[in-house]
């Protein structure tokens, strides 16, 4: 079974210029207001907990979120239209079969679909007829607005990060943030899936990712060698510890991380999913162990095993350097299967 199979298996469909914004808020503030209108009828429980209603309306039920920028009350316990404004988010949604109408884009790259859609998930976004809602990593809000979401999801992190628009995202309808880069693609599902109110989804979408990954450790053959699991920076390598979610689904899998070299590396924000070392200091850390490549073209991992500090390693020389694919930079559900089947063609 491979990547997209596998996501059928668990989704049932297979699934980034404030000019002249801030004169035009107040009608996208007055609009917006209809809108919640709509939507709210009365605050909820706690951070995904108990749906209210009123009259019994099952379909106007809301309830009050706790995400990572802040509580947001009146959120549609049965969201309709939801707007994502990361492009990494949208995955995740997409994965829970949550009823994403339109999403953010990024500028067309290697890792991207023509629209601007990550690879891993531009197929599902297909199938579901999402639409580009803007393409840049500050939120178009009159466009948003136009989409008439009933509920938006973005990111508190990365360069998607919406913290900065929140306030005028959330006169549009209530809004949701989340961090993306200090948590599992796992927990970041089910924590959607509280919130959202799927969470039988969510855990059915983890336990098909489960599965798999006993399916193929028990179907490879996990080398005697540490995983080295790097990303070239020309000047510098970046080295992703156990705790990184491609080390733990390594882990999972049965290989050994390397840890990084000893001594404090370039961190962002002291994260300790990954450093920066200098490409000397890597390659005399890794020694004998097997180089795993995250988020690199065939081409590019063949040029920088080709530098004299690299071209003499045992990996190199025994052919253990591993193509991990473009993908894996940030894993979701998506993108985790895809690493699987990687490691199963590899290792198998």
């Amino acid at each position: 079974m491979n990547g997209r199979q596998l996501a059928r298996t668990a989704t049932g469909r297979g699934g980034w210029g404030s000019g002249g914004l801030r004169a035009r808020f107040k009608g996208v503030a007055v609009l917006a207001a209809g809108l919640l209108a709509l939507t709210a009828c009365g605050g909820g429980g706690e951070g995904g907990g108990d749906a209210d209603t009123k009259g019994g309306d099952k379909a106007a039920a809301t309830r009050t979120v706790k995400h990572d920028a802040g509580t947001t009350e009146k959120v549609p316990a049965q969201p309709k239209r939801i707007v994502s404004v990361s492009v990494t988010m949208t995955g995740h949604l997409l994965a829970l079969d949550a009823p994403v109408v339109a999403s953010q884009a990024t500028p067309p790259s290697v890792i991207t679909d023509k629209q601007g859609f990550f690879s891993q998930w531009s197929e599902a976004a297909a199938k579901n007829s999402v639409k580009v809602a803007y393409q840049g990593f500050e939120p178009d809000v009159e466009k948003v607005l136009a989409l008439k979401p009933d509920l938006i999801v973005g990111a508190s992190s990365g360069a998607e990060n919406a913290e900065k628009f929140y306030d005028k995202l959330s006169a549009v309808a209530p809004t949701l943030l989340y961090r993306h880069d200090d948590v599992s693609w796992q927990d970041l599902t089910a924590r959607l899936g509280k919130d959202l109110g799927l969470e039988k989804r969510a855990g059915e979408v983890v336990a098909a990712h489960d599965k798999r990954v006993g399916e193929v450790k028990a179907a490879i053959t996990v080398p005697k060698q540490s995983a080295a699991l790097v990303r070239d920076n020309q000047s510098a390598m970046t080295v992703f510890t156990a705790e990184s979610a491609q080390g733990r689904l390594l882990t999972s899998l049965g290989f050994t991380v390397l840890e990084p070299p000893a001594g404090k590396g370039q961190t962002q924000g002291g994260r300790s999913d990954f450093a920066e070392f200098s490409q000397e200091k890597v390659a005399d850390t890794a020694k004998d162990s097997s180089l795993l490549f995250v988020s690199h073209t065939p081409e590019e991992i063949t040029a920088a095993t080709a530098r004299p500090v690299w071209k003499d390693l045992a990996a190199v020389e025994d052919k253990r350097v591993y193509d991990l694919g473009l993908d894996t930079f940030r894993l979701d559900y998506y993108s985790a299967g895809n690493l699987i089947d990687k490691i199963e063609k590899a290792f198998g």
